[in-house]
């Protein structure tokens, strides 16, 4: 088994920069806490993790099959308030509130899909940029239970340090966004949602004309990305200790999408690009500017629009990738000839 993987290691990973990228980037990630001991670093990147799978469940459901979600921060929220409404009023520790609320999340993900079936264009993002402010318009007339606008507090940490609070974060993020890179991944031999997909959201006409229930699939879509962004929820309300109103606000679900558009749409890996580039670079980097944070951020998603409307995530990855046209086995982009069928590679 350990020589298989060596084998996969050695010949599926080291060939190919961007996965070689990847393994060092979440190596660093884990020894981080051990070479910076800044307690701002540590808060930051934390951060970053719960909203990395934040976005890349954003882009799971908006990029791949092209339904634009405008209120993704109403899975969020769910999550967020699902947790701290189980652990202050029911008792429940963290590792059972959190499933259950994300599982809450995902309901809430198949509820509110079903009107949205038949929506497309502008009339799908104004109803789903909706679904929030319903919410919240629920938590502020229940302020007895949901604590209003001051939100619910005591809501308890996952960990007793901050470091062990990091690795749990960590941890879940980066087992969160393997698998959906799996069910999004089109060349998977076992997991077809990815090409589904891929399908629905170039053609949904010729899709649903090769006989693929595309609503079945939609609501799938919208079930797996209100999942995982519930996950983020919670992780959220607990690292904070709180659940307030700011987890359902419409600045959530915009940043959720200009972290995509930022790191690369369709991929991803660009949401996870997207947040661990722009959330340390506005909170550690510009820290002496914080009343300027939303208009650096703003300039930068311009600029990348600009000159690299595919993200920077893809762009890099153009520059140092380059698919074999006869096999489609990725190559680094300085090679003359594919690894595997020996094409010349333009």
């Amino acid at each position: 088994m350990l020589k298989r993987l060596l084998g996969d290691f050695r010949w599926g990973v080291l060939p190919v920069p961007g996965r070689l990228i990847a393994i060092i980037f979440f190596v660093a990630l884990f020894i981080a806490p051990l070479i910076v001991e800044r307690r701002l670093v540590t808060s930051s990147l934390t951060f970053a993790s719960i909203f990395a799978i934040f976005a890349v469940s954003w882009d799971l459901l908006s990029g791949y099959t092209g339904l634009l979600n405008f209120g993704h921060a109403l899975f969020f929220g769910v999550g967020a308030y699902g947790t701290a409404l189980l652990n202050v009023y029911l008792g429940w520790q963290p590792w059972a509130t959190i499933p259950v609320a994300a599982l809450i999340a995902a309901l809430v993900g198949l509820v509110t899909c079903l009107p949205a079936l038949r929506l497309r264009g502008p009339y799908l993002t104004l109803l789903t940029m909706s679904f929030p402010l319903m919410l919240l318009g629920i938590v502020f007339s229940f302020k007895d239970i949901t604590g209003g606008e001051h939100g619910i507090w005591g809501v308890p940490h996952l960990a007793d340090s901050r470091v062990g609070v990091y690795y749990v974060c960590l941890i879940v993020m980066t087992v969160s966004v393997l698998i959906m890179w799996k069910l999004a991944d089109a060349g998977s031999k076992y997991i077809r949602t990815g090409l589904i997909f891929h399908a629905i959201r170039e053609d949904e006409i010729a899709a649903r004309a090769t006989g693929i229930n595309t609503i079945r699939y939609k609501i799938l879509a919208f079930a797996i990305g209100g999942f995982f962004a519930g996950i983020a929820g919670c992780l959220y309300a607990h690292v904070l200790g709180v659940a307030g109103s700011s987890a359902l606000s419409m600045t959530m679900s915009f940043q959720a999408i200009i972290w995509v558009v930022f790191g690369g749409i369709v991929s991803i890996y660009g949401g996870v690009i997207g947040v661990y580039t722009l959330y340390p670079l506005l909170h550690i980097v510009l820290q002496s500017f914080v009343e300027y944070r939303i208009l650096i951020m703003s300039v930068l998603v311009v600029l990348i629009l600009l000159f690299m409307p595919e993200g920077i995530g893809v762009w890099v990855r153009d520059k140092i990738e380059r698919q074999c046209p006869r096999c489609k086995l990725t190559n680094a982009a300085w090679r003359k000839e594919c690894r595997a069928c020996g094409t010349l590679l333009r």
